[in-house]
């Protein structure tokens, strides 16, 4: 696809979850996201935070984080969460939807991917993932590179993932049958829940019923 249309998909993904967060009541903004140790309101927190903090900013923080990205995201969305109402994370989403943000070294899909894989994060366990574009979430796996699977530490030694709703597969060995938005889920080190995904595998890599 082209950069332009990666961009739409970006903006559809945001659009859909402004219209998500508005439905949600307040004890939901405080469920447990897949996140390990952060809240629903802690995700947009952080998948907002390139829209209110500046390069500088998140360099400084970066910093005091002793140079970590990842203590520094997990700290910033734990204060942003406290100090911010749901209300103002839910307009800092809806007030930049068309924002230009990409990851460094990202582009398109990658803003695309995190928006995809963090938005999931919250309908999963809220049970709204129904939703959920296949189409866009194609587009994430499709983007994939092993570096990316690597970072996540899954080990998908001897299987081989099939999407049932889309064309996509990846890997080889014992095949491991799920929709799209669930391998994905899969692919990032999180716990799928229990009858989500089929095949000898799947215990490995889901909840407990």
């Amino acid at each position: 696809m082209s950069e332009a249309e990666i961009r739409a998909a970006v903006v559809a993904e945001r659009r859909e979850q402004v219209d998500l967060y508005s439905t949600l009541t307040e004890e939901q903004w405080d469920l447990p996201s897949l996140c390990a140790g952060w809240r629903v309101r802690e995700v947009l927190a952080h998948t907002t935070m390139p829209f209110r903090y500046s390069l500088r900013r998140v360099a400084w923080e970066i910093a005091k984080a002793r140079g970590s990205f990842d203590r520094m995201a997990d700290r910033r969305a734990r204060i942003d969460a406290r100090q911010l109402s749901s209300a103002q994370l839910w307009e800092s989403l809806r007030d930049n939807i068309e924002h230009p943000w990409s990851p460094p070294g990202g582009g398109p899909l990658g803003a695309l991917s995190h928006d995809v894989i963090h938005g999931l994060d919250v309908s999963t366990p809220l049970g709204l993932d129904h939703h959920a574009s296949s189409d866009r979430v194609g587009l994430v796996l499709a983007g994939l590179r092993p570096r990316n699977i690597a970072y996540f530490g899954v080990d998908l030694d001897g299987v081989q993932l099939r999407a049932t709703d889309i064309d996509w597969s990846y890997g080889s060995g014992t095949p491991l049958h799920g929709r799209a938005q669930d391998l994905l889920l899969l692919l990032c080190g999180r716990r799928v829940a229990a009858g989500r995904l089929e095949g000898p595998a799947a215990p490995r890599f889901t909840t407990a019923t």
